[in-house]
């Protein structure tokens, strides 16, 4: 048990390394990228990317889960086999970026998604050929070498990205430089453990485990589709692309505290719930709570910093076509926070083989979407819309702690103590920033 907490700590430290690391990198690519490039670019990139994610995501069955979490998944029969279901899923995703194309062009009277999405959808086969040496680090919480991993390609991708667009000032800049970076983490991807070779394996036995398992993961990431997406696909439909760049520019930053739990989450959390999940129900919770409140205070701090100081942050790095944008982010990152209760317990979930109650989740929010999203823009125009956004998580939220309760790993105490610490702190902040005279995060509301 002591190793097990010895590769959580450093998966730990290695994991706020790397994202830290990442989000330095992102944040000056960005800067220099909207600089270079007008909103609607972001906008229409941002659409793509929405369509090629859902595709991915309704042809996901879950393999690099299956291989973290399946006992043979260190077996070369288990893992090849999981190799080779990918890599036709590649081919499908790409097939069916062919048919959805036309339509979506025409639905969002957009002409370039005719040709943006088949060839941004290459990428998918590209990547399809991955190793599954990437999936095998996060079993072993080999999370050092994953990290560099991450960080080369992502400087790569950054470098390739901001010298193509300083040449040609357009989207397909930006295409071009995702698939030369799929290429090159596909590349490098097979040469991270010497001895996984993966080859072309149809093995029965591997593959009723992994449909067995990836059946809820199936289900699951339709829904984290229809859920986590909806917005951009609503509000592509009903404003411009120049607001849906924007907004993307600021979710990009609310996201921020979510993708850091779930990064630790996905390198640390699950591959070791996995490995203790044959303790008892009692004993397995009490761990969790104890190591949970390290991960609620690292989102407590991300969403106080970004819902009080969150405006000035883009007025001061953007220039004023995204002033709208700084009203929106304290909303979008305050909202972030029911999400960041549910997914630190999500991969709890998995981690024992319940993947299950997040997929309901997912439908609900994504049922609430659907209803209210295009209603309060009707009624309330864009402030309508990121209020629906902001509140989104909470149908999720109930589905997981429904799961939890079933699976007698309930956290709703601890859940009301950090949200109440977390509105006070705000509380008590905004106050001190609006007597020191910077007013309220809120002030370019009215643009």
């Amino acid at each position: 048990m002591s190793s097990l907490k010895k590769l959580a700590i450093r998966g730990t430290i290695w994991t706020f390394i790397g994202y830290g690391g990442s989000q330095v990198l992102r944040l000056g690519a960005n800067l220099i990228l909207t600089r270079l490039l007008v909103p609607e670019v972001f906008g229409l990139m941002s659409l793509v990317n929405t369509f090629i994610m859902g595709l991915v995501l309704f042809s996901d069955v879950g393999v690099g889960p299956s291989i973290i979490q399946n006992k043979r998944g260190n077996d070369p029969n288990f893992y090849n086999t999981a190799w080779t279901v990918r890599v036709i899923r590649g081919f499908f995703i790409w097939f069916a970026c062919l048919l959805i194309a036309y339509p979506l062009s025409i639905f969002y009277d957009t002409p370039e998604l005719k040709w943006l999405i088949p060839i941004l959808g290459l990428n998918s086969i590209v990547t399809g050929f991955q190793s599954t040496a990437l999936h095998l680090l996060d079993r072993n919480i080999n999370v050092e070498k994953k990290t560099l991993f991450d960080i080369g390609i992502q400087i790569f991708s950054l470098t390739i990205t901001i010298i193509l667009v300083w040449f040609n000032r357009n989207i397909l800049s930006l295409v071009i430089a995702t698939i030369i970076s799929g290429l090159l983490s596909t590349i490098i991807s097979h040469q991270l453990i010497k001895e996984v070779k993966n080859t072309f394996t149809w093995d029965k036995k591997s593959l009723e485990e992994l449909f067995s398992f990836g059946k809820w993961i199936f289900i699951s990431t339709i829904g984290t589709f229809l859920a986590m997406q909806s917005d951009r696909l609503i509000l592509g439909r009903l404003f411009s692309i120049e607001i849906l760049g924007i907004y993307t520019i600021a979710f990009t930053f609310a996201d921020i505290s979510l993708q850091m739990i779930n990064r630790i989450n996905g390198t640390v959390v699950f591959p070791l719930i996995s490995k203790s999940s044959d303790l008892p129900r009692k004993i397995l919770r009490e761990k969790i709570l104890s190591k949970r409140k390290f991960l609620l205070a690292i989102g407590i701090l991300f969403v106080t910093v970004l819902s009080c100081f969150g405006d000035l942050l883009i007025l001061t790095l953007y220039d004023d076509r995204y002033k709208q944008g700084s009203w929106m982010l304290p909303i979008l990152a305050l909202g972030i926070w029911p999400n960041l209760l549910a997914v630190t317990m999500r991969s709890v979930q998995m981690g024992i083989g319940k993947p299950m109650y997040g997929a309901y989740g997912y439908l609900l929010k994504f049922i609430y979407m659907i209803i209210l999203l295009p209603l309060m823009s009707n009624i309330m125009g864009i402030l309508g819309a990121i209020l629906v956004i902001a509140f989104n998580d909470f149908p999720f939220y109930i589905a997981v702690q429904y799961g939890l309760w079933k699976e007698g790993l309930m956290t709703i105490k601890q859940d009301i103590l950090a949200t109440l610490l977390l509105i006070t702190i705000i509380s008590l902040i905004i106050l001190i920033r609006y007597y020191l005279g910077a007013g309220f995060p809120l002030a370019y509301l009215s643009l």
